[in-house]
């Protein structure tokens, strides 16, 4: 196994992140830059330090299949624990890139009434955070509406405006591009601008 690096100091860097993922989550659309994050081979930075920071031994994890090589595998197992699963309907967390295919919405758990938080989060690198056609965003941490233009595929752009699950339950997004990340949670109502 080629052992890859972690953040430079684990403690500092993961709070780091953390802080700029909270804020991404409380305040939907808004970039964040997470400048720690680790370089590792298929990952962009963002994604790396999210999935330090996020990932543990009791979230299982699933990886799509550009995500799949053994040597990613053994470098989240080592840094973080995650069991690893080939089944979405049994992850916490989900690495997915933009072109995953758009069934795979359906199989993620969204939560139950009793228990919603049992909802996965997935992260999706996309391309670029900005230059598509915008949506407007509503909702919880926005004062009135923010508009993104993150390059998202069609099915997650889809999903996104229809929310087939009435909140509480849900879906999480987190999108990455290089050192950025912004986040659409499942509390944001999205719309075509």
């Amino acid at each position: 196994m080629t052992l890859l690096t972690g953040f430079s100091d684990p403690v500092s860097g993961a709070q780091r992140a953390f802080r700029q993922i909270l804020k991404a989550m409380s305040e939907p659309g808004t970039q964040v830059e997470l400048i720690d994050g680790p370089v590792w081979p298929f990952l962009s930075p963002a994604m790396c330090a999210a999935l330090l920071t996020l990932v543990d031994h009791d979230t299982p994890l699933y990886l799509a299949a550009p995500f799949a090589g053994e040597q990613l595998k053994e470098n989240l197992r080592f840094h973080t624990g995650a069991p690893l699963v080939d089944r979405a309907a049994r992850a916490a967390f989900a690495l997915l890139d933009r072109d995953f295919p758009a069934v795979l919405l359906d199989e993620f758990a969204v939560g139950s009434g009793e228990c919603p938080h049992r909802s996965a989060t997935l992260i999706v690198d996309v391309p670029a955070l900005t230059g598509a056609p915008p949506l407007t965003l509503r909702g919880p941490g926005i004062e009135s509406r923010r508009q993104t233009a993150a390059a998202l595929s069609p099915a997650v752009r889809d999903y996104l405006c229809r929310r087939p699950v009435s909140f509480p339950l849900g879906l999480d997004f987190i999108f990455t591009c290089g050192r950025q990340l912004l986040a659409i949670p499942r509390t944001t109502h999205v719309e075509v601008d």
